[in-house]
């Protein structure tokens, strides 16, 4: 049995929309059980509209909600009975596998830093969202938030994190990583960007395919999208707000008179495919990768569909061994690197003989 602890009171429209995505991935997932965190009274209120199986529910009383106006470190310390930190604080004693939430991002990524801590040998965390892409799959772009500015290394570690969750949530077996840049020469972007480009071309485990620009994460070139936190959140909001740009246009378009009404009418089951491709609540949210555990960051106005895949995302996460997966990664890469270190060194030594006998044979 998958368990997963939800942040009840977390988001725009909590609790109702999270009780219900709870509900609903009871019922898609037979294997799942899920702790509800949040004010008793208000979450059985929800609950009392549903039939669920009640041996796979538990709710978790707590007195305190965080709020998006907080500073997300000081809350996360001073609210130690708050929706969110009770949920990782369930997470961190094991009685939970992993976290969903769609309260504060900060106080998320503070509660999985403080309470949870990172992957061993993972420098920072990386928030990871989930992002339909015009072939009618999925792009993840790793980072989109969570670092405003990245070492190369850093970025080595978001490609290795997402390969790691595209294998264990997805099942894509050979995910292709792209590093966002603005050309795909190796020589285009800053310092940064050109060593992280080397360094990623002999990355043990990440099928890195190159430099991308930023029209190739909607296009679906690569399966991952490796960006600096500053970067990939401007690329985010941007696909986001055209998306929404062109729907308003449609609309406006289709309304002008009576002959595009009569063409809507036409075209409204292809409209309709196109709305549903490009939905980002069939996505579900952004994992935060780099976590000891799996925790999923929903949107802040997630309505219950989106909540439902957002629990989901996090049991598939589980299922696959996603942590694990990071680990054994990691290991080989260390292992990769004790080796080239070692043939550096045997290098080294025999240079150091050869000087050694020619200073010898000249005296």
């Amino acid at each position: 049995m998958i368990k997963i602890a939800v942040d009840a009171m977390g988001g725009d429209y909590a609790p109702q929309e999270q009780v219900k995505g709870a509900v609903i991935a009871l019922e898609k997932d037979q294997d799942l059980f899920v702790y509800l965190c949040g004010d008793k009274t208000a979450v059985e209120t929800e609950l009392a509209k549903y039939k669920y199986d009640k041996s796979r529910v538990e709710i978790v009383h707590t007195t305190e909600i965080i709020t998006n106006e907080e500073e997300p470190a000081k809350a996360v310390k001073a609210k130690k009975d708050s929706s969110t930190v009770v949920a990782f604080r369930l997470v961190k004693e094991g009685k939970a596998d992993g976290v969903v939430s769609s309260g504060s991002t900060g106080a998320a990524l503070s509660c999985g830093v403080l309470i949870l801590g990172r992957v061993r040998g993972i420098s920072r965390p990386g928030l990871c969202p989930t992002l339909p892409n015009g072939k009618g799959g999925i792009t993840l772009l790793c980072d989109c938030g969570a670092n405003l500015e990245c070492k190369p290394i850093n970025l080595v570690h978001f490609a290795l994190m997402g390969t790691a969750y595209a294998k264990a949530a997805y099942g894509i077996e050979n995910p292709t990583v792209g590093l966002l840049n603005n050309g795909t020469e190796d020589h285009k972007g800053d310092l940064v960007h050109q060593e992280a480009n080397m360094a990623l071309k002999t990355t043990p485990g990440v099928n890195y395919a190159g430099n991308v620009e930023g029209r190739e994460i909607m296009l679906g070139a690569v399966d991952i999208v490796v960006s600096d936190g500053y970067t990939g959140n401007i690329a985010m909001k941007s696909i986001e707000g055209t998306g929404k740009a062109v729907g308003m246009i449609l609309k406006k378009e289709f309304k002008r008179n009576i002959f595009t009404k009569l063409g809507a009418l036409i075209v409204s089951g292809i409209i309709g495919k196109i709305k549903h491709s490009l939905d980002y609540e069939r996505c579900g949210g952004a994992m935060m990768l780099g976590l000891s555990k799996v925790v999923v960051k929903g949107h802040g106005n997630s309505k219950a569909k989106g909540f439902a895949v957002c629990i989901s995302q996090a049991a598939d996460a589980v299922r696959g061994n996603m942590i694990g997966r990071i680990s054994d990664m990691l290991e080989e890469i260390r292992k990769a690197e004790e080796a080239a270190a070692q043939v550096a060194e045997a290098a080294q030594a025999a240079e150091q003989a050869t000087e050694q006998a020619a200073s010898e044979t000249n005296a």
